[in-house]
């Protein structure tokens, strides 16, 4: 075991966090990839062990208890590749999608991916264009956008995916209350599946799902 795998190891020792060791030496690899790409281009603000594991793999954790086996899943405006790489590093049940507006961030993440060797497909298109194709068990979001206008973008696309999985900051409620006032949720159901601290912070995480009623 090399020293970085070691600082992994160590930073989710931390946390409480244990896994296979295949999936701790693909989530070292996934770490150093993603630098790499860092250095090039901004993807993400993680660029150490200990905040890889606090915030983005706490975060992706916390979402993949709620995913069922074999849920087809779509990571909207995956970024650096949260959650969408790590749910399908450590849940190969799943079948995972990355959706990225951006070009090259579609392109960083899909160089990350081919050489993890995950069979996740990347689409370099906004997430209506992917549901105007494409149907989905669950859209996972994280760090996209308010409330509102996540609903509004996809408020055309219900027919094509089953359930939202959102993952927010302490400002969900005003959020949901801004929703509510634009009459975005009145056929939604909303729910608070967890919650849990943000390392280092005073704030807490906040999992949201939301279906139609």
């Amino acid at each position: 075991m090399d020293a970085t795998e070691d600082n992994l190891n160590e930073a989710m020792a931390r946390h409480q966090i244990e896994l296979p060791r295949p999936q701790v030496e693909r989530l070292d690899r996934y770490c150093r990839l993603l630098w790499d790409w860092n250095a090039k281009l901004n993807l993400t603000r993680h660029t150490d062990y200990e905040k890889f594991v606090a915030r983005d793999l706490i975060d992706s954790l916390a979402i993949a208890q709620f995913l069922e086996p074999g849920e087809t899943v779509l990571d909207v405006g995956t970024g650096g590749g949260v959650p969408g790489v790590l749910l399908a590093i450590v849940r190969n049940d799943l079948r995972v999608s990355l959706c990225e507006s951006i070009g090259k961030k579609a392109r960083a993440v899909a160089d990350i991916v081919q050489q993890l060797g995950l069979a996740t497909p990347v689409l370099n298109a906004r997430v209506q264009e992917v549901l105007a194709a494409e149907r989905f068990d669950t859209l996972v979001i994280r760090a996209v956008a308010r409330l509102k206008k996540l609903l509004e973008w996809l408020r055309p696309h219900w027919n094509a995916f089953d359930r939202l999985l959102i993952l927010k900051g302490p400002s969900w409620l005003d959020e949901r209350g801004e929703a509510r006032h634009y009459g975005l949720l009145h056929d939604l159901a909303l729910r608070k599946l967890t919650s849990y601290p943000l390392p280092g912070t005073d704030s807490e995480s906040v999992l949201l799902q939301i279906r139609r009623r």
